[in-house]
């Protein structure tokens, strides 16, 4: 790997080198993407976090679910619209418009969910993420019956909320570290 920019504001310089099984991962992504996602760099001081960190966002984002790639990627950009995260919102916008084929459904993700064309079961989905990430402990059994309702599975209620968790979290640490999303993430799929 050649690009050693910081990624985010705090001095922590990543593993060097790199284990065998890291640097394939890494290998992996500039052979998909093109680039290593900062956010990967940045976790690279401590490959135990990283490993941990890749985890689970493998699993939540890559793993079997009722919920498609797509759907997952849009809860992302909303959690982080409401959080205001910078990094997210340029790395998930991406993938919606990625995803989707539409440019301005993660435009308009990233402005307002509300004023997208969605079905009832997108609009359903981003409610609850929305309302978990403002307000978590309103949750109650009408939420998530609107959900079923919507024709999702209470395994995908679980996907759902863990997919909205999981980006409550990692909005906050990539706003704290300053994290600065790739340049490439913003010239895609426009």
């Amino acid at each position: 790997m050649t690009d050693q920019t910081m990624p985010t504001a705090l001095d922590l310089q990543m593993v060097d080198p790199l284990p065998p099984e890291t640097q394939k991962y890494f290998d992996i992504c500039v052979d998909k993407l093109g680039f290593v996602p900062n956010v990967l760099k940045a976790y690279a001081f401590d490959i135990d976090k990283l490993n941990a960190f890749t985890a689970m966002y493998n699993d939540l984002m890559l793993g079997d679910s009722g919920l498609s790639k797509l759907e997952r990627e849009m809860i992302a950009v909303v959690v982080s619209a409401i959080n205001k995260c910078f990094y997210c919102l340029v790395a998930h916008g991406a993938a919606v418009r990625q995803l989707s084929g539409d440019p301005q459904l993660g435009e308009m993700l990233v402005m307002n969910y509300r004023v997208a064309s969605l079905d009832k079961r997108q609009r359903a989905m981003l409610d609850f993420a929305a309302k978990m990430t403002t307000a978590s402990t309103e949750i109650e059994e009408p939420d998530r019956q609107r959900l079923r309702d919507a024709g999702f599975s209470d395994r995908d209620i679980w996907d759902i909320a863990n997919v909205t968790g999981f980006f409550n979290m990692s909005n906050r640490v990539a706003s704290a570290t300053a994290m600065a999303p790739n340049d490439e993430y913003h010239a895609q799929a426009r």
